[in-house]
This record gives C-alpha cells, sequence and structure tokens, in this order.
C-alpha cells in the first residue's frame, strides 16, 4: 500500500542539521571527515583530484550510501577544475575518464551512480570554456537535496513510531551516511526530539564496526539512550518484547521493493518477522533502481579477506575467507519503506512503481 507524503505527516519545524558533518566544500577543495578513525580522532582530509576522491570512497574515509553520492558529484567538480586549467576548451575527455574512475569505487551503492550520471549530463552542456560554476551548482544541489529529503523522511517515518517506541538500528544511516541528518538515523532523531523515543539499540556492525565506531558516537553526541549490542544478540532481544522496531537504510531498491543493505539486514529481517518485529527501511529515491528487476540482480560487493581476520588476530593456514559487504532483504519481509515523497507500506512492485512515477533511476 501506498501512502504519499501529503498523507497528513506532523510538522517539520525544529528540524536542525546535525553538527556532525562529514562533507564540506571550502576554497575548491574538499574536505571529508575520516570516518576510519572515528571516534578516537575527529581528522578531516583534503582532495584535490578525482582520483583521490575515488580512493576515499573505496578505502571507506567516506560510506554510506547517499553520502558517497554526494562526494562523487563534487569530486566531478575537482576533475573539471583540474583539467579544464590546465586543457581550457579539450577538458572533457580528461573529465569523462575520471568519472569512469569514481564510477568503479564501489559498486554496489546506486547512489554512487545516480550523482554521477547527474553530473555525466551535466558535462555535456556546460560552458566548454568555463564548466567549473555550474558542475559547482550541481554538487552542491545534490548535496542540498539530500539533506532536505532527509528532514522529510525523518517526519514520515517518525509518524509510523508508537509512543515511548524502542528501536534496533543497524550499520550507520546518520549524518555521516548523508548530506547531514540521516535517513533511519534520520528518524530516530525526529522521534526522540517529539518525545516519542524510548531507547535506541545498536548492532556492532562488523567487521568495520559502524555501528559501534559511528552510530553509537552520534546517537550520544546528540543525547539519545543508545545500547549496543553484537549481532548476534539481536534475535534474543527481539524475543525479549522490548523491540518495536527495526529500521535501516538501503544502498539499492530494486522495482520489487527487495532492499540492499549492509550484511546482517536480512538476518535482522527474518528474525523481526519471526518476532512480530515490524520492519521500516529509510531511503531517499535516489536509492532506487528501476533498472533491476529483483534483488538477486544486485551487484554485492566483496572486500578483502583480510578485514575479517585482522580482528581475531591469527593467521590461519588452510582457512579462507567470505566478506560480503551487502545482503538483500526481500520485500515480503519489510513493513515500510520510507522515502522523501512518501511511505511504501508491504512493498510491492506496483507500490515502489506508483511511487516513482514519472521517473526512474539515471544509469551511466
Amino acid at each position: 500500500m501506498l501512502r504519499l507524503c501529503g498523507y497528513n505527516p506532523l510538522p517539520m519545524q525544529n528540524l536542525s542539521v546535525s553538527q556532525v558533518q562529514p562533507i564540506r566544500w571550502q576554497d575548491n577543495r574538499l574536505f571529508l571527515l575520516d570516518q576510519r578513525l572515528l571516534p578516537a580522532q575527529e581528522v578531516e582530509l583534503d582532495f584535490s583530484d578525482a582520483p583521490g576522491v575515488a580512493g576515499a570512497i573505496r578505502d571507506m574515509v567516506v560510506r554510506g550510501a547517499p553520502a558517497i553520492g554526494i562526494t562523487a558529484a563534487y569530486g566531478v567538480v575537482l576533475s573539471a577544475i583540474q583539467h579544464a586549467t590546465r586543457q581550457p576548451g579539450a577538458w572533457l575527455e580528461a573529465v569523462q575518464k575520471d568519472i569512469g574512475i569514481l564510477l568503479e569505487s564501489r559498486p554496489t551503492a546506486i547512489n554512487l551512480h545516480w550523482a554521477l550520471a547527474r553530473m555525466s549530463r551535466l558535462v555535456q552542456a556546460v560552458d566548454r570554456k568555463n564548466p567549473v560554476p555550474e558542475l559547482l551548482r550541481e554538487a552542491i544541489t545534490i548535496h542540498d537535496e539530500d539533506r532536505a529529503a532527509n528532514l522529510r523522511m525523518a517526519v514520515y517515518g517518525a509518524a509510523l513510531l508508537p509512543s515511548k517506541a524502542t528501536v534496533l538500528t543497524h550499520c550507520n544511516t546518520g549524518a555521516l551516511a548523508t548530506g547531514g541528518y540521516g535517513t533511519a538515523l534520520g528518524v530516530i532523531r525526529r522521534a526522540h526530539a517529539e518525545g516519542r523515543l524510548e531507547h535506541v539499540y545498536a548492532s556492532e556492525t562488523r567487521p568495520w564496526l559502524q555501528g559501534a565506531r559511528l552510530t553509537a558516537w552520534e546517537l550520544a553526541k546528540e543525547r539519545i539512550p543508545v545500547s549496543l549490542l553484537v549481532e548476534g544478540a539481536a534475535a534474543s532481544l527481539m524475543q525479549s518484547g522490548r523491540i518495536d522496531w527495526v529500521i535501516v537504510g538501503a544502498d539499492r531498491i530494486v522495482a520489487n521493493g527487495d532492499v540492499a543493505n549492509k550484511i546482517g539486514t536480512y538476518s535482522l529481517a527474518v528474525a523481526a518477522r519471526h518476532h512480530g518485529v515490524k520492519f521500516m527501511v529509510v531511503a531517499p529515491t535516489s536509492t532506487f533502481d528501476m533498472n533491476l528487476a529483483r534483488g538477486g540482480d544486485i551487484p554485492i560487493e566483496h572486500r578483502p579477506v583480510e578485514e575479517i581476520t585482522r580482528i581475531i588476530q591469527q593467521n590461519y593456514q588452510h582457512v579462507t575467507g567470505w566478506n560480503p559487504v551487502f545482503d538483500v532483504t526481500p520485500a515480503e519481509l519489510i513493513d515500510a519503506i520510507v522515502t522523501e515523497r512518501g511511505v511504501v507500506e508491504y512493498p510491492a512492485e506496483g507500490g515502489v512503481r506508483q511511487l516513482l512515477s514519472g521517473s526512474s533511476s539515471a544509469a551511466l
């Protein structure tokens, strides 16, 4: 069932951008908060070219599907600054090459493809002598639109929660993963501001520990009560009857409503359905990929096995590893997908297509 965004949400007053800002543009340079070092250190790295930005995306300096898309858009601007300065009127081929490098940095997050498709179209249309102003305006617009979408999703998602709700979230979906407010964590922030939230449980999210290092850090900064748990404890927590909703983000949502998200999301959805716990996915419409029919079509990124073996500090012989970064949750396990345009309850292909009517995911 589809509820469009005019379904009488609460007013968006008193919504503010988080004090945590992972992406900053200043003096024709891109500054990224190095999320690998959080919470022990808050260090900004600055970038002046697109290959450096692609490396930052690949190496997890910045992560979270919306933030990756925004960062890549600024990467295109850096490319234009670099090449248009050196090759006035002949920079186009070099910028297109850099777009290809950015595109290869993370395969699963569709926001990366969406943002680069948008920037690529503009690259073909801008002033050949001075492309930078128009490209920079577009990148800033992508950043601002994501932040505005976060604020709308926060209202729609919070309206679904009961009073004094206790929720479980996975990975990091806050300001660090977006343009400055959050998707799933934005809903949690809004519910807390309304006095509707009792407590948050955050999974550690192994092996990179985004929940332990990033989500807990963000929630603590906002004075939102949070408890950490290992992934293996989630089903037992649901069995205890303390969880009302599981709230997660998404890296790609396909036409039938299947959702790719951080590895471990699927098992949470299975456990939630078994225990009668509601399951919510919060993502902007830029996360939808209508070119893919079902979740099995989504390319799943695998990362180095050393990310697992490094944790246990062992060098086993004759032991291999399996380290997918994402899994796919079938639409039938999802109670609601919340977007900036509205809420799809019990998603199926018809509801998703109705929500996105008039637009579709861009592709290079």
